[in-house]
């Protein structure tokens, strides 16, 4: 039976999810756990455990650990906002992970080119492509999402913030992204080690680029309420 873990960075990128957890009742229960509180329950029907992890590779990755270790969750989606790096994609637009790296993983003065981690086979962790057609089924069918696109691509992650051009440019010659963020290829990571099947949901809040804080700030909550919406049409699909 597939038991679903959510996983949001931040309290924006959760708290509706949350909020229909508990509103159902059903079976709510609450567990701390590494300094995280798990909400486990019902969502659509079906068993779902949904967290924030906090900001950043390490904090996504032990969340995402703590899921497949302690709640036994049979597949993961990561649920946000991100910066969009693909030609024709706006805010508030959304991608569906084909595959995740790190953009700031360096170990080029040891002979590894960007993004390869030293001593793995792997350096991109690939998507599980039911998880995907069914964000991309779910996608057409709920109101929210009226008036913008879905693409797939590929996830970039790093330990930074991105609002310089420069830096977008060098992360799109290095690995040629859909969008940036902060934590989806940890959490993509853990799950590839852990044959657990996985996807990346990211609506975008921005462009990553010159000056685009305010419009960050602006665009935060449409842009996790839109994600949002989405992975609950998802789970439809998967009920």
């Amino acid at each position: 039976m597939t038991k679903l873990g959510i996983i949001g960075a931040m309290e924006i990128e959760v708290s509706y999810l949350k909020s229909l957890m508990s509103a159902n009742g059903k079976n709510l229960k609450i567990t701390e756990a590494g300094g995280l509180s798990f909400f486990e329950g019902e969502l659509e029907g079906l068993p779902c455990v949904v967290v924030k992890s906090g900001v950043g590779k390490v904090n996504a990755a032990l969340c995402a650990q703590t899921l497949i270790y302690k709640f036994n969750v049979t597949n993961i989606i990561n649920t946000g906002i991100a910066g969009a790096m693909a030609s024709g994609l706006g805010v508030l637009d959304l991608v569906v992970s084909t595959d995740a790296v790190y953009h700031d993983m360096d170990a080029t003065g040891f002979g590894y080119k960007p993004t390869e981690i030293p001593q793995m086979k792997i350096s991109c962790f690939k998507a599980d492509e039911k998880m995907i057609n069914a964000v991309l089924s779910a996608f057409g069918k709920i109101e929210e999402t009226k008036g913008h696109k879905i693409i797939k691509g590929r996830i970039a992650s790093g330990d930074q913030f991105i609002s310089d051009k420069k830096i977008k440019e060098h992360i799109k010659q290095i690995c040629n992204p859909a969008c940036v963020e902060m934590e989806g290829a940890a959490i993509a990571h853990a799950c590839t080690l852990n044959n657990i099947p996985f996807i990346i949901l990211r609506c975008m809040s921005d462009m990553a680029d010159d000056g685009h804080e305010s419009v960050y700030s602006f665009n935060e909550e449409s842009a996790a309420k839109m994600s949002a919406n989405l992975v609950l049409s998802t789970i439809k699909e998967f009920a």
